[in-house]
C-alpha cells in the first residue's frame, strides 16, 4: 500500500490445477496486439452485441436484459449453467442496451430502471472490464456473478460444495461423506487479503479481479463469498453489496471496474489489481458517475507512534459515500492512499482489525493532503492496561483460540474442530488455545476460568473486560465470579444476519466490562476463584444459530 491505494496487506487466491508451475504462462492486461487484432470490433446477432476483442476472447451481451451470455475463450465456450447467464445479482428484466466502439475500445451500457451496468473491451486484451452503478435499493443487494460451465476446472477448496451432499445449515452449507463442511461462503478471505480469485487447469485461467470496492461497505476486512463450485458449474464474484454481517450502510454510485480476466494458465496481470489499474482509456466514455484520476486526491501520512510493532497496521478512511485503506510501514507507519475521492473521511487506524485511534480528514481533487506523524494514544490499545491475567491478545480478531484458523472456512460443527468446550486455568500456559473463539448459548455457555489471587489483588476490586468481534442474535456474555453474578449487560449493535458460522468473525469490535467488586474473591490466596461467563439473549434458535458471540480477548484488570 504504501504509495498506492487499497493495496492488501498480502495476497492470496486459488489457483487449482497444476497452475502453480505455470508461473511463466501469458498474462491479461495491456499487451502488444497480436495478429488478429484486425478483428476488433462488434458485431449484432440479433439477440446479443458480439464483442472480438481481437486477441483470444469472444464475449456477447444480451440486448434484452444485459446479461453476458458467452465468454468463449480460444474456442472454449467458459459461460453458463443451469441455463443461466452471467449477470448483476440474479439478473436484471428487461433493460435498455446499446454499444459503441470508441478507437480501442467497446462499451455495452446497460440500463435497468436507476442502475446503469457497462461491459468494455480493450483491443487485442482478453479482459472485460465491468462497472456497477447502483443509485438506491430498487436493486436488493449487488453483486456480480460469472456461471462457469461444469468440468472446466477442478475445485476442492473449502469454498466447494461439489462433493458435499448434504444439507447441514440454510441451502448454503453442506457436508461431504466425512463430515467436512463447504460453502459458497467459506472463502478463508479478507477483502484486503486477496486481488483476484479463480481457477487455473495450467493452461487457462479464468479469474475475477476485484475493484478497488470504494463504494462497498464493511471494510478492508469484510468477509464475503467470492467463488463457488457445485455438479452444475462454477462461480466467481464480485460483492459490491451483500447485505450478510454487515457492519455499514450501503453505500451508492459507480463500483468499478472490475475485471474478467482469461489468462494462458497464469495469473492476471498486476496492472489489473485495485491500486495498480489506470483507466484513463475510460474518463472519456461518459460512464456515469465516473471521475477521472484528476478528479481525485491522495492522503499521505509521515508516520504513526504509539503502535505495537509486533502488530500489522492499517489505515482506513470512510464516509457515506466511499472507502479506502491503506497499510502502514513497519519500519515507522507511513501510509499513502491515492485514488480518494473529494469529501472529508473519518481516517481510523486500525491494529490488527481493532480500532485504536480515529481523527477526521479533507481530500481535495487534484491534491495531497499531507499528516504530521499520528500519535495513538497510550489508552487506545486494550494490551497497554495492566493486567493480573489476559487470554487472547486485544487486535480485533479471535486469532489464536480454539478452533478460530478452522472457523474462517468450516461450520462450527465440522468434525476437525475441537471441542467447544473445555474450561481454562490461569497459569498452565496453555490459556489462549484452550479458549474457545466462539460461544453460544446453545453450545457451551457456562466456561470456567479458574485463577489465584495475591492477598493484595483479593482486597481490591477489579475490572474484568471482555472483548468481542461480533454477535449473533444479540448474544451477549454476563458473568459470575465465584458467588457474585454481574447484571445482564445490553447488547450492542451488531449484524443481524448469520456470521459464526458462514465463516465471518467480523461485526462491531465491542469490550463489555464488570465493575467486580472485592466481596466478590476468595480471601483464600490457596484457592482458586471460578469466573464463569454464560452467553444470554433472548433470541436466536437452536444449536450453532442459537445466540452467540466471537472472543477478541478478556483480561482481569490490576
Amino acid at each position: 500500500m504504501s504509495g498506492s491505494p487499497n493495496r492488501p496487506v498480502r495476497r492470496r487466491t486459488f489457483v487449482l490445477g497444476s497452475a502453480a508451475a505455470a508461473g511463466t504462462a501469458a498474462l491479461a492486461g495491456p499487451l502488444a496486439l497480436p495478429a488478429s487484432a484486425a478483428s476488433f470490433g462488434y458485431t449484432d446477432d440479433g439477440s446479443n452485441y458480439v464483442v472480438d476483442t481481437g486477441a483470444n476472447l469472444v464475449f456477447k451481451v444480451s440486448k434484452t436484459n444485459g446479461d453476458l451470455t458467452s465468454l468463449v475463450y480460444r474456442g472454449t465456450e467458459y459461460q453458463g449453467y443451469g441455463g443461466k447467464n452471467s449477470h448483476v445479482e440474479s439478473g436484471l428484466g428487461t433493460s435498455t442496451v446499446t454499444i459503441a466502439q470508441s478507437g480501442s475500445t467497446i462499451l455495452v451500457s446497460v440500463t435497468y430502471g436507476t442502475l446503469k451496468h457497462y461491459y468494455a473491451a480493450r483491443s487485442g486484451e482478453n479482459n472485460v472490464y465491468v462497472w456497477t452503478n447502483k443509485a438506491d435499493t430498487s436493486v436488493s443487494a449487488t453483486r456480480y456473478l460469472v456461471r462457469v460451465k461444469a468440468g472446466l476446472f477442478l475445485n476442492d477448496e473449502p469454498d466447494s460444495y461439489t462433493y458435499a451432499p448434504t444439507t447441514i445449515e440454510a441451502a448454503d452449507v453442506f457436508a461431504k461423506s466425512d463430515g467436512q463442511t463447504r460453502s459458497k461462503h467459506y472463502s478463508k478471505l479478507r477483502v484486503v487479503d486477496y486481488d483476484y480469485i479463480g481457477w487455473s487447469t495450467g493452461a487457462v485461467g479464468l479469474w475475477m479481479v476485484r475493484s478497488n470496492h470504494e463504494k462497498a461497505s464493511g471494510g478492508p476486512f469484510y468477509r464475503s463469498l467470492l467463488r463457488h463450485q457445485s455438479a452444475d458449474g462454477g462461480g466467481l464474484y464480485e460483492i459490491l453489496y451483500y447485505g450478510e454481517n454487515q457492519t455499514e450502510a450501503q453505500r451508492f454510485g459507480l463500483q468499478g471496474p472490475y475485471v474478467i480476466a482469461f489468462t494462458d494458465g497464469g495469473a492476471p496481470s498486476s496492472s489489473l489489481y485495485p491500486g495498480n489499474l489506470t483507466t484513463s482509456w475510460a474518463d472519456s466514455l461518459g460512464i456515469f458517475g465516473y471521475v477521472a484520476a484528476g478528479g481525485r486526491g491522495k492522503v499521505a501520512g509521515v508516520g504513526i507512534s504509539g503502535r505495537n510493532t509486533a502488530y500489522a497496521y492499517t489505515v482506513g478512511l470512510a464516509n457515506s459515500a466511499a472507502q479506502y485503506w491503506g497499510s502502514a510501514r513497519s519500519s515507522d507507519g507511513y501510509f499513502s492512499i491515492a485514488g480518494v475521492l473529494p469529501g472529508t473521511y473519518t481516517l481510523t487506524v486500525f491494529k490488527g482489525e481493532l480500532s485504536v485511534h480515529s481523527t477526521s480528514v479533507t481530500v481535495n481533487a487534484g491534491a495531497t493532503t499531507t499528516l504530521n506523524t499520528i500519535t495513538i494514544p497510550s489508552s487506545n490499545d486494550p494490551d497497554n492496561a495492566s493486567a493480573i491475567w489476559r487470554i487472547g491478545t486485544w487486535d480485533g480478531t479471535p486469532s489464536g483460540f480454539k478452533n478460530a484458523a478452522l472457523m474462517t472456512y468450516a461450520h462450527p460443527s465440522d468434525p476437525r474442530a475441537a471441542a467447544w468446550t473445555g474450561n481454562v486455568v490461569i497459569g498452565s500456559g496453555s490459556e489462549t488455545s484452550s479458549f474457545p473463539a466462539y460461544i453460544w448459548k446453545d453450545v457451551n455457555s457456562g466456561l470456567l476460568v479458574y485463577f489465584k489471587l495475591t492477598a493484595a489483588q483479593a482486597a481490591a476490586a477489579h475490572t474484568l473486560r471482555i472483548g468481542v468481534t461480533t454477535a449473533y442474535a444479540n448474544g451477549r456474555p454476563r458473568v459470575t465470579v465465584n458467588d457474585w453474578v454481574s447484571a445482564i449487560p445490553s447488547p450492542p449493535t451488531q449484524p443481524s444476519t448469520r456470521s459464526l458460522t458462514v465463516g465471518s468473525y467480523r461485526g462491531n469490535n465491542y469490550t463489555f466490562t464488570y465493575s467486580v467488586p472485592a466481596s466478590a474473591w476468595l480471601t483464600d490466596t490457596g484457592q482458586y476463584n471460578v469466573l464463569k461467563i454464560d452467553v444470554v439473549s433472548g433470541s436466536g434458535t437452536t444449536a450453532y444459530l442459537s445466540a452467540g458471540t466471537s472472543i477478541d480477548a478478556l483480561d482481569l484488570l490490576a
